[in-house]
């Protein structure tokens, strides 16, 4: 079985399998935790696929392992004591109102398997890596490296400053302007796109043309935080709060950048 094969059965298991805990602990938002090690998973399935492992491979793996750890770290703290995230209670509420079977169902495809879904086509990197790596190591790969350091840091700097900003009560109710989020209004998304283009930077370079595939990975992801649910979603909760409109007309949307006057 090839490496395609096993991690498109070990998604659908791995999927499947948070999806019963969901239904046990009624909280479907635990989609959010299962995303960041699901790729972890991948990631060493794909490793241990290799008879030797290459450099790439190894870089990949510790890559994802560090983002996938601390992002379902950072939620699952983020979660505890809170209720049902709003958009998923939201979800709830209408599909239950058609029977269990319907929000059984409905909650198994849209939420999980669609979920997992993106996840094989966003960790194509690292079945591709895993399959067609030559071994060669050169300039392009220490690129890529430098790029996923960068978003990594945006993403753990922005996420750590804005836990800060709500845990202090003064803030209740306001709008993170402070440290990177003074320069793009979305840096924990910035950095996790950008950490997903260095990965396809480093995969690119394996020596097989077929390795272009990998940059459906930080496409896809580019795709759904700037246009479906990462950005959009977020900010139409934010509409009608004036504080937000001042802060939208003069910050950057996505990349850094100076504030405008």
């Amino acid at each position: 079985m090839n490496i395609f094969t096993l991690v498109f059965i070990g998604i659908g298991i791995y999927m499947i399998a948070w999806w019963l805990l969901a239904l046990v602990i009624s909280r479907n938002d635990i989609a959010d935790i299962a995303w960041g090690l699901g790729f972890v998973m991948v990631g060493w399935m794909s490793y241990f696929s290799m008879i030797e492992p290459t450099t790439r491979i190894t870089i990949l793996v510790i890559f994802v392992s560090l983002w996938g750890i601390r992002l379902a770290g950072h939620i699952f703290i983020r979660n505890q004591g809170k209720k049902e995230d709003k958009r998923y209670a939201k979800w709830r509420e209408e599909w239950q109102a058609k029977g269990k079977i319907y929000f059984y169902a409905r909650s198994l495809v849209q939420i999980f398997l669609l979920q997992g879904f993106f996840m094989y086509v966003i960790s194509l990197p690292f079945q591709l890596v895993a399959y067609f790596d030559d071994g060669s190591v050169g300039f392009l790969m220490y690129f890529g490296i430098a790029i996923w350091l960068v978003g990594f840091i945006f993403e753990t700097f922005g996420d750590v400053q804005l836990s800060l900003f709500i845990k202090n009560p003064e803030n209740r109710g306001k709008i993170m302007k402070q440290g990177l989020w003074k320069y793009t209004r979305h840096p924990n998304y910035f950095g996790e796109v950008t950490q997903w283009w260095g990965i396809g930077i480093i995969a690119i370079c394996a020596g097989s043309s077929w390795m272009a595939l990998a940059f459906a990975s930080p496409l896809l992801i580019t795709f759904l935080i700037l246009k479906v649910s990462g950005i959009p979603m977020l900010e139409k909760g934010w509409e009608n709060n004036s504080e937000f409109q001042d802060y939208k007309k003069r910050t950057s949307a996505f990349f850094p950048g100076f504030p405008r006057k």
